[in-house]
């Protein structure tokens, strides 16, 4: 393997000793992609990387064998689907001291649950966990190659998000503006990784479906969208209102929304716990007579997947350090009128928390 993927194979390897773990065990997912650069195609046939302390291999389909040996040179325990995996699965974990009884056992959490199975049947009384102390943990710390990747995918945001606003029409269809969007994104080299558009109630949805409601004067627009470019995806919301005086609600509904990431964004530094970033925007929304109507939780974090950790939710009492990205989305929801998120990404820096958009919060109006 060449940097930085070595490198992340030796810090993972650290952690595992420092934690008293065995064995990771990792299917096709951002997680092998992060560590090892391999993202193999994925089918019932079993593929996983298995990391010990010291040692690290594949168990490979031989009809995948070639192309993963263009991007890795890890070892490849290779099997034919006339002979099955398990005689090769049986020689990975010997290859990684892994043939043991009751070894600690991380798998990744987003592994084919028939890949886990097989694996946990192949071992003797294993104690197994997820990934958040592990490979979740190192993840969760963006380096500076990361840190600019996703940087310019939010600043690409920004130009197609503010070009959205800017193509507003009377009549226009929420999937119009989606494709505004999108076309924005792939002039730029970039491809969409998801949007919301909701016009007037549909925006009360946190999760509304983009569809065929037409836009009409005296309606609250919000838009949620990302791309991904350089690898890295984006993720951002704002919201306006078309047409006419904008409801006094919605506008005192709104100062309360950007007070609530304010305070966020002066809580979040390294050494913080998520839920104290949660308490602190939550705080603010129930102050104000709100409480009920913010439906989730302030933020997630951003990487190779849109959602992964830290997730900053009243729940998690993870500690942030320098280097984590993470969404900072207060909202307020008010079901049949409208709904008001607004939403910057962070990275949290040794002094506090550092938006990675350039484009202002300030709601669009007209």
């Amino acid at each position: 393997m060449t940097s930085p993927h070595a490198d992340r194979l030796a810090r993972l390897q650290a952690l595992m000793r420092q934690t008293g773990t065995d064995l990771v065990a990792i299917g096709p997912s951002s997680h092998m992609m992060w560590l090892t650069g391999l993202d193999p195609h994925g089918d019932e046939r079993p593929v996983m990387l298995l990391v010990g302390p010291d040692r690290a291999g594949f168990l490979m389909p031989a009809l995948n064998a070639g192309a993963a040996r263009q991007v890795t040179d890890l070892p490849l325990h290779c099997w034919s689907d006339d002979q099955g995996p398990d005689a090769a699965l049986a020689a990975l974990l010997v290859a990684c001291d892994a043939d043991r009884p009751g070894l600690s056992v991380v798998l990744d959490e987003t592994m084919r649950a028939d890949f886990a199975l097989r694996l946990l049947d192949a071992l003797a009384a294993p104690r197994r966990r997820f990934s958040a102390d592990t490979l979740g943990r190192l993840r969760a710390a963006k380096d500076a190659a990361e840190i600019e990747a996703l940087t310019a995918s939010a600043r690409l945001n920004d130009a197609a998000v503010t070009a959205a606003f800017d193509a507003l029409r009377e009549g226009m269809t929420e999937r119009e503006l989606q494709e505004v969007i999108h076309a924005h994104y792939e002039a730029h080299g970039a491809r969409p990784e998801f949007t919301i558009i909701g016009f007037g109630a549909n925006g009360a949805y946190p999760h509304h479906h983009t569809g065929d409601t037409r836009l009409a004067p005296g309606m609250a627009v919000l838009i949620d969208s990302g791309c991904r470019h350089m690898g890295y995806p984006s993720d951002m919301t704002r919201c306006g209102w078309f047409g006419g005086a904008p409801d006094p609600e919605f506008l005192e509904v709104a100062t309360v929304v950007e007070r609530a990431v304010q305070a966020a964004l002066e809580v979040a530094r390294p050494g913080v716990r998520a839920s104290e970033i949660d308490r602190a925007a939550r705080g603010v929304i129930e102050a104000a007579g709100h409480g009920e109507r913010f439906l989730h939780r302030t933020g997630h974090g951003l990487g190779l997947d849109v959602h992964e950790p830290p997730y900053i939710s009243a729940s998690s009492d993870a500690v942030l350090e320098e280097g984590c990205v993470f969404s900072i989305e207060p909202g307020i929801y008010l079901e049949g009128r409208f709904g008001i998120r607004l939403e910057d990404i962070v990275v949290l820096r040794e002094g506090g928390a550092e938006i990675l958009s350039g484009l202002s919060r300030d709601l669009r109006l007209g």
